[in-house]
């Protein structure tokens, strides 16, 4: 069974219905069976609801009492390194748009090795591979060599790439690649068409499988998401949670991340069609939490620094520092390039504090900022698909 076949299973508006239907009775049963680690689906859409938002202050006590047993009070720290804005997509609402006139951009591996060197004087060893989706120009032969290029400098290689076949995913894992991210943006399957408009990624099912491809090639840890604003923030959040629990047992040798990501400003500039405020966001992390203790959150520079520096007291255990969402931002920020000259952001930064005053940040909260939390060894052990 696929998760295509899962899926087919929830009518979204079935869904909605469900989640919108829940009472403060649900919310309490919900967060009973959560104290007690058995939290169920029907849990989550409780979790999940507008009945659940008068309980937020008691979702979040629990949701810290759990992330603070399992994953005490590190913080993981990792950067982005966007290597292409190529893209042979058109998607209504990222910069990287093939219809959006900018200078297009693919670093070279001595670009590549200068973004690093500045990346690891601020400390990081957790790297993100990122790209516009370019399979001709930035394909699987290109994230290989950039691997390679990575590897002595880092412990951990995750890729946010266009999806690849599960042959790819084979291939980059034997040539050290750690994770992946791969975000479905909507699992409204009708609205996805509307921002999806040309290219690869206008075929739902195919991103929609793109997990299994991972987790079918032993990727050691696949990260999942939504985009929010383009639809109900709670539905959206609802089918994260049932594709996560699916892969849970599917492939049961592999790690899982889950990200919130929402609608930032951008060229092209789509407004969000549904508003998910900060506390729609705190809502959503914890119930997360509550749903799976063991899954990894993680939370970008898109949200503001006061946000950020809450949020692992909700849940979150992997954060960016001092991103730079352009293909040689770092390097352009060091000799302040003119911004006329600049490859254009994939979205404008919230939290734009540089990595040391996040770093400050976490401690002066009583967190660990954690660089590094593994040896590269782990991930060159051959993981078994399921």
């Amino acid at each position: 069974m696929s998760f295509l076949e899962v899926f087919e299973k929830y009518p979204w508006e079935q869904v909605r219905g469900e989640i919108y239907s829940r009472t403060a009775a649900d919310v309490r049963l919900a967060l009973n069976r959560a104290a007690a680690n058995a939290a169920t689906l029907d849990d989550l859409q409780s979790l999940l609801s507008p009945a659940a938002a008068p309980f937020l202050e008691d979702t979040a006590r629990l949701a810290r009492a759990k992330t603070l047993r399992r994953f005490g009070r590190a913080v993981q720290l990792f950067a982005p390194l966007y290597v292409s804005n190529e893209c042979s997509n058109i998607c209504t609402y990222c910069g990287f748009s093939m219809q959006n006139k900018i200078p297009r951009r693919i670093l070279t591996d001595a670009e590549i090795l200068r973004e690093t060197a500045i990346l690891k004087r601020c400390g990081f060893d957790h790297i993100l591979i990122v790209s516009g989706e370019s399979s001709l120009r930035v394909g699987t032969d290109y994230f290989e060599r950039t691997i390679r290029l990575l590897r002595p400098h880092f412990s951990s290689i995750t890729l946010e790439v266009q999806p690849l076949d599960t042959a790819d995913y084979a291939r980059l894992r034997h040539s050290g690649l750690s994770a992946v991210l791969v975000y479905q943006e909507t699992y409204n399957r009708a609205d996805y068409g509307k921002h999806h408009l040309k290219g690869r990624k206008a075929d739902f099912a195919y991103r929609l499988a793109t997990p299994d491809r991972l987790g079918a090639a032993g990727v050691n840890k696949i990260g999942l998401g939504a985009l929010y604003g383009l639809e109900d923030w709670r539905v959206d959040s609802f089918f994260v949670g049932l594709h996560l629990r699916y892969l849970e047992r599917a492939y049961w040798r592999s790690r899982y991340c889950v990200a919130f990501p929402r609608l930032r400003p951008h060229a092209g500039g789509l407004e969000p069609k549904v508003e998910m405020t900060d506390r729609d966001l705190a809502q959503s992390i914890c119930a997360f939490r509550l749903f799976d203790n063991e899954v990894e959150v993680s939370l970008s520079t898109r949200e503001s620094p006061l946000f950020r520096d809450r949020a692992p007291a909700f849940g979150v255990t992997t954060m960016s520092a001092g991103a730079k969402t352009n293909p040689g931002g770092y390097a352009e920020a060091e000799v302040s390039l003119p911004r006329g000259q600049r490859a254009l952001e994939q979205f404008h930064a919230s939290d734009e504090r540089p990595p040391e005053t996040v770093v400050a940040a976490l401690r002066s909260n009583g967190y660990e900022p954690v660089w590094k939390d593994w040896d590269a060894c782990y991930d060159c052990q051959p993981a078994a698909a399921a």
